[in-house]
């Protein structure tokens, strides 16, 4: 049988988040703010020390952050089967942003079809179009075109829509839309004039049934309202940012402290 022990690890949580935290919790922490080494044996996890030589058991993890090489770390949790916020099974399927579309693409009622292409291929397309590749958000790893263009990567291929982009952001059962901004046709939450506006119930219907499907605990779902009124879903954020807006991290930090107590 399993042996607990009171003993968390917070990784990929920033200072400020860990100060607030600790305060809440009076067990022992680990704090990693990159990947630690792990290794899951008879069923409990043990986690290299934060400071010093060796392994220790843990009983829970708070795992917030993208990192290149987390696939593996993650994978880890999903293997440990223990105690992870959010769900580690969830956070494996939809680490890679393109098979994470693809399963939400199949659950919205906001779809709409995509185009595909392998690194080195070209395509030519008459109308305006995005292609979208790698594994990170923000606006990064996108390109605009219309015509002939040659991908350097695999990339999925989409029309350029125009419209109002938002966010459909989830903690918990906590929501809010925010509508995303940026200088150009590339939107993000991180822009000064970025912030939140009442929230559409078919866009948060969907994202629930997306975020309930896929198991996650939270979520945050990018879509393009139309000037006709259409909404298309553009992707999943498995880890949405919750430092951007005051409201959201304190959502988020009674989320992680009431669900480690």
């Amino acid at each position: 049988m399993k042996e607990l022990y009171n003993r968390i690890a917070l990784v990929g949580i920033e200072q400020e988040e860990y100060d607030v935290i600790k305060a809440s919790y009076s067990g022992h922490i680990i704090w990693h703010q990159s990947i630690p080494k792990i290794v899951v044996k008879d069923e409990v996890l043990y986690m290299e020390k934060a400071n010093g030589v060796g392994m220790l058991p843990v009983d829970k993890v708070v795992y917030y952050g993208i990192y290149d090489n987390d696939f593996d770390f993650i994978t880890g949790l999903a293997i440990w089967q223990g105690e992870c916020y959010p769900n580690a099974a969830a956070m494996l399927d939809c680490r890679f942003k393109i098979p994470c579309l693809v399963k939400a693409l199949s659950l919205s009622k906001f779809s709409a079809p995509r185009g595909f292409i392998s690194a080195g291929a070209s395509v030519t397309i008459a109308n305006d179009t995005v292609a979208k590749w790698g594994n990170w958000h923000c606006g990064e790893n996108k390109h605009r075109f219309t015509g002939e263009w040659e991908s350097q990567f695999t990339a999925t291929i989409e029309p350029y829509y125009e419209g109002e982009a938002v966010r459909i952001m989830m903690i918990g059962d906590v929501y809010w839309q925010i509508k995303l901004e940026g200088d150009d046709w590339l939107k993000s939450i991180h822009p000064d004039n970025a912030g939140f506006m009442p929230v559409d119930e078919d866009l948060l219907a969907d994202t629930i049934y997306i975020k309930e499907t896929l198991k996650m605990d939270m979520i945050g779902n990018d879509y393009i309202v139309g000037k006709d009124g259409s909404k298309y879903l553009l992707e999943v954020n498995h880890i949405p940012n919750i430092t951007r807006f005051d409201e959201v991290r304190e959502a988020y930090l009674s989320t992680v402290i009431e669900w480690i107590n």
